[in-house]
């Protein structure tokens, strides 16, 4: 059964997708058919809808890299490449305007979701370690790696190049991650 903070948190990120962070609360509940004040009852304010919005996100993430991760029959290379294309359903909050706006105006959640991008990679670093170690990736500097796919992966936050490029993110991902660990030159060279 879906509950109300769930489906609140839903119209929050479809109101984020549309309007950006410019909204208001007033909107929120017309979007959801109900007052402003049953909206109140479940979240006191829209940097706590927000809030909530981040960790249900990352959460799936997280779920998402841990199945991967615990996947003993995926090779290491493929796990990379899963690990790098694994986003959070609410792509909003990969995409660069949208996050210029929560800097500006949430900055503790600002503050939260900066952290999240940049301290998840613990798990990559391993994973480039484990190839290396099995011979499966070319034995370079492990750190520069992971900051190579970290640099590459944060370009998802460019969505304008995607549009015009014609080219979802997630394809855009994982063509990232083949490049990386496949290299730019075409077989037959």
């Amino acid at each position: 059964m879906v509950t109300i903070e769930y489906r609140i948190i839903q119209a929050f990120a479809e109101e984020l997708k549309e309007n950006g962070i410019k909204f208001t609360m007033d909107d929120l509940a017309r979007r959801l058919g109900i007052s402003k004040r049953t909206l109140y009852e479940h979240f006191s304010s829209k940097a706590d809808i927000l809030d909530a919005l981040i960790e249900d996100a990352f959460a799936e993430v997280d779920k998402k890299n841990e199945l991967i991760l615990q996947n003993d029959d995926i090779p290491v290379t493929e796990k990379i490449k899963e690990v790098i294309i694994s986003l959070p359903t609410h792509i909003e909050l990969v995409d660069r305007p949208t996050l210029e706006q929560i800097k500006r105006s949430f900055p503790e959640q600002w503050e939260k979701l900066s952290k999240i991008y940049t301290k998840d990679w613990d798990e990559m670093d391993a994973l480039i370690e484990q190839g290396i170690r099995e011979g499966i990736i070319a034995n370079k500097n492990a750190a520069l790696i992971v900051k190579m796919i970290r640099g590459a992966v944060e370009t998802a936050q460019d969505q304008q190049f995607y549009i015009v490029n014609d080219i979802s993110l997630t394809e855009a991902l994982s063509q990232i991650a083949d490049i990386i660990l496949y290299g730019l030159v075409s077989k037959e060279e």
